[in-house]
């Protein structure tokens, strides 16, 4: 019996950007939306609606005077707020969107509406911080998501999986002393934004709740799966989340123009198996995933294509196939594994 897989997709997403070159691009989910027209996935999916979050919800994380800023942009032409990232006369309307399209989702898999769900929104979040925007991001979806599903919710416990290319400093510098959130960040290093070292654990109460895994340039599936498996997956299964998110950046995918990464398709469905089977045995299966970056267009497609497949259950990844993908990594690559066990075993004791 498939899983309900539920999406959210809304055509207002696209006019954030429209009418300049840039590496985030409303191209990126018109690909994805026709692929999700396509006769082999139409109507496999049930459709999540999206919603503007209020400027008070969206102070769960950022400062009135932030929203106040990006608010100010709104019908304006194109604005700088940084090196690389702009506003246009609809980016305010399109981020508050994108953040309501994950509230949306995070509810429908909440009160069981859907079993899993994944939101594909624009603009990005994960380097945006409770003052700025940075790395095309405007809001921080995933994390005041997160700080939505706490607070509505009474959740105890929530895992955020960052897999993008570049390290989410946004959302590490939010939850950073907060141990209700446990933040895993796989990224390469050195890149942008330059954060996500080893030694990069939390602080106070939060101390041992931010684990990064830096990868070297030209990391593959087998080196993902290895961290997953042999880091992610035992804290996790002693944090026991209540609820997943998925950071979902495809810019390391191995084609991809802004990264040096070599994870192909079938690596984000193996990541995304082992968050399910995690899911499975602590939350009932809840995971929302939500889109992050990923700049060439299709391999965009192509890998969220069969990240749906898996989590809706089209697909099922077996167990004898990650084992072979962990030991592929231990053939000399796995060095850094070993580095960020060793720094958080004193925290978790599981290794």
């Amino acid at each position: 019996m498939p899983l309900r897989t539920g999406i959210v997709c809304d055509d207002r997403y696209l006019r954030h950007g429209e009418g300049f070159y840039h590496p985030e691009s409303p191209r990126r989910l018109e690909a994805v939306y026709a692929m999700l027209e396509r006769p082999d996935m139409e109507g496999k999916f049930v459709s999540i609606p999206a919603r503007y979050a209020t400027p008070d919800e969206i102070g769960l994380v950022h400062s009135k005077s932030y929203i106040g800023l990006i608010a100010s942009t709104a019908g304006k032409g194109n604005f700088s707020l940084d090196p690389d990232t702009q506003t246009t006369p609809e980016s305010y309307d399109t981020a508050k969107l994108a953040v309501g399209g994950l509230f949306n989702a995070i509810d429908g898999v909440m009160t069981g509406e859907v079993d899993n769900a994944f939101a594909l929104v624009r603009p990005p979040g994960h380097h945006a911080g409770k003052d700025q925007a940075a790395g095309f991001c405007l809001f921080n979806n995933v994390a005041i998501g997160a700080r939505y599903a706490l607070s509505k919710y009474g959740l105890k416990r929530i895992l955020i999986v960052d897999w993008d290319l570049h390290h989410g400093d946004g959302t590490q510098g939010i939850f950073y002393g907060d141990k209700k959130v446990l933040y895993f960040s796989t990224h390469q290093y050195p890149a942008y934004p330059g954060s996500g070292v080893l030694s990069e654990t939390g602080q106070g109460a939060g101390l041992g709740y931010t684990i990064n895994v830096p990868l070297k340039a030209r990391s593959d599936d087998s080196l993902y799966v290895k961290a997953f498996r042999s880091i992610l997956q035992p804290v996790a299964l002693k944090f026991k989340p209540e609820l997943i998110f998925i950071s979902a950046g495809f810019d390391t995918y191995f084609q991809d123009p802004l990264g040096d990464m070599r994870v192909t398709a079938k690596g984000y469905v193996c990541m995304t198996r082992i968050l399910m089977d995690i899911a499975a045995v602590c939350c009932q299966g809840r995971l929302v995933a939500v889109l992050e970056g990923g700049y060439h267009v299709e391999g965009l497609t192509e890998s969220i294509k069969a990240m749906l497949g898996e989590m809706r259950g089209d697909t099922h990844t077996p167990e004898d196939y990650l084992d072979r993908m962990e030991y592929e990594a231990d053939q000399g690559k796995d060095v850094i594994i070993r580095r960020v066990m060793d720094q958080i075993n004193p925290f978790w004791q599981v290794f």
